[in-house]
């Protein structure tokens, strides 16, 4: 059995549902669908759940919909609906969420229904049965996802069904939403919950490519990647996958199958447990990074000597509900690499706290740092690839201002200019593929 997520772009219009249609029932096996809300028809247009994070003016003040959006996204699913020639309620369901809307609903609830409503037309359209995840996906009050598969598994019982992903509910029975990109990781549960063989994640390309074809022109494509690089990858900015949508498929031992709706007699990429270091495989899997980071380093004397010092400057962090990235240190400095949204508004008052708490000689912060990832799991079996890496920069003039290896050296990472950026993932390429 296999369980087949298909993304925004597989469903922004009739069209792309129709391709969606096709695929599912040339193969008995896809029995369980799960479905994003409609994305992009073309570079100017919106995705539904943008739309739907438009559509409350004033939320929490005076409560309005902003009308203008409200009817574009009726017309999007309306003119779905009609182009597919189903018999659906829309109208009821509209009601119902402006109902709620004006009832004091969350804005979770809100923009869940982007996905709700296309559950509900691919349902209709393929005459499966619709599965609500908000009565089989849990949470807790913390917020953290509860995978109550054996709650899913009566729900399926061998049915063919669909489910939205993105979301599903608290304690309370509220609506609680995964973070974007979030009905990847629905479709891992689903997959989990059922004892799939294969999670097909159905998106607009063929697979993972090696690094971002915006930057380096046709790149390879990866046609197996492991589930520690493809969290690595998808982590560090490969957007194809949600870096946690590996676990629960993990966990189990289902391979996952990344296909091109356009394009479905392209095999994709698979993406399969560790298997160790084949010979003849490329040294690398793939380049990923991401711009604008920050980096706050903090020097004084015999730091190394001061217990705790380093829980200090992290409880920080913590007080102003602010993650980190990296911490290199030396015997007098540690640097603390933070990405700027995390630090928007915050940046003078953590300084001033670690200052009084520290008592550091100095402490600056440098913003404008890239954050590079070169995976791959031969890596480790590889004399010279740090030295590979860092020569190519050398030629390029780049200066690194930050390394760091894990333990399982299946990446290193690297810390550039912004500036510097695009320049690096083209020579880090070029020194291992071209």
């Amino acid at each position: 059995m296999k369980v087949c997520k298909f993304g925004g772009t597989s469903l922004a219009n009739a069209v792309q549902i129709e391709k969606v249609i096709k695929i599912i029932q040339s193969d008995p096996e896809r029995r369980c669908i799960v479905v994003s809300a409609p994305g992009k028809r073309n570079s100017q247009d919106k995705k539904i759940t943008d739309l739907l994070h438009e559509l409350p003016r004033n939320y929490g003040i005076n409560r309005k919909y902003s009308d203008a959006t409200l009817v574009t996204i009726k017309d999007r699913y309306f003119e779905i609906a009609g182009d597919l020639g189903i018999r659906i309620d829309l109208e009821s369901e509209f009601d119902e969420i402006e109902r709620s809307f004006y009832s004091g609903c969350s804005l979770d609830y809100l923009i869940s229904r982007g996905e709700y409503l296309s559950g509900k037309i691919v349902s209709t359209a393929l005459g499966y049965d619709f599965v609500d995840p908000a009565d089989c996906i849990f949470f807790n009050n913390q917020g953290r996802c509860v995978k109550s598969f054996s709650h899913f598994k009566p729900k399926f019982s061998g049915r063919k069904i669909v489910v939205p992903g993105f979301y599903g509910s608290m304690p309370d029975g509220s609506i609680k939403t995964f973070s974007r990109g979030g009905s990847d990781i629905t479709g891992a549960i689903v997959a989990s919950a059922v004892g799939a063989e294969v999670y097909e994640n159905w998106t607009d390309v063929s697979g993972l490519l090696m690094t971002d074809p915006k930057i380096v022109s046709r790149p390879k494509k990866i046609e197996i990647v492991t589930y520690r690089e493809l969290r690595e990858l998808s982590y560090m900015g490969a957007s194809v996958f949600h870096e946690e949508a590996t676990f629960p498929v993990q966990k189990a031992g289902i391979k996952i199958n990344i296909r091109n709706t356009d394009n479905p007699n392209h095999p994709g990429t698979f993406v399969v447990p560790e298997n160790g270091f084949q010979k003849g495989e490329n040294i690398i899997t793939g380049i990923a990074g991401r711009k604008d980071f920050s980096v706050i380093t903090v020097e004084k004397k015999m730091m190394n000597q001061e217990v705790g010092f380093v829980r200090i400057i992290l409880t920080v962090l913590e007080e102003n509900n602010i993650s980190f990235e990296h911490i290199p240190s030396g015997i007098d400095t540690v640097s603390i690499i933070i990405d700027n949204q995390q630090l928007s508004g915050k940046l003078e008052k953590v300084k001033t706290q670690i200052r009084d708490r520290c008592q550091p000689d100095k402490i600056e912060s440098c913003p404008g740092m890239a954050m590079i990832a070169v995976v791959g799991r031969a890596m480790a079996y590889t004399p010279g690839v740090a030295a590979k890496v860092f020569t190519a920069l050398s030629k390029e003039g780049i200066n690194i201002r930050m390394i760091n290896q894990g333990s399982s050296e299946i990446s290193i990472i690297i810390g550039v200019e912004n500036g510097d950026y695009e320049n690096a993932i083209r020579a880090i390429y070029g020194a291992f593929v071209e």
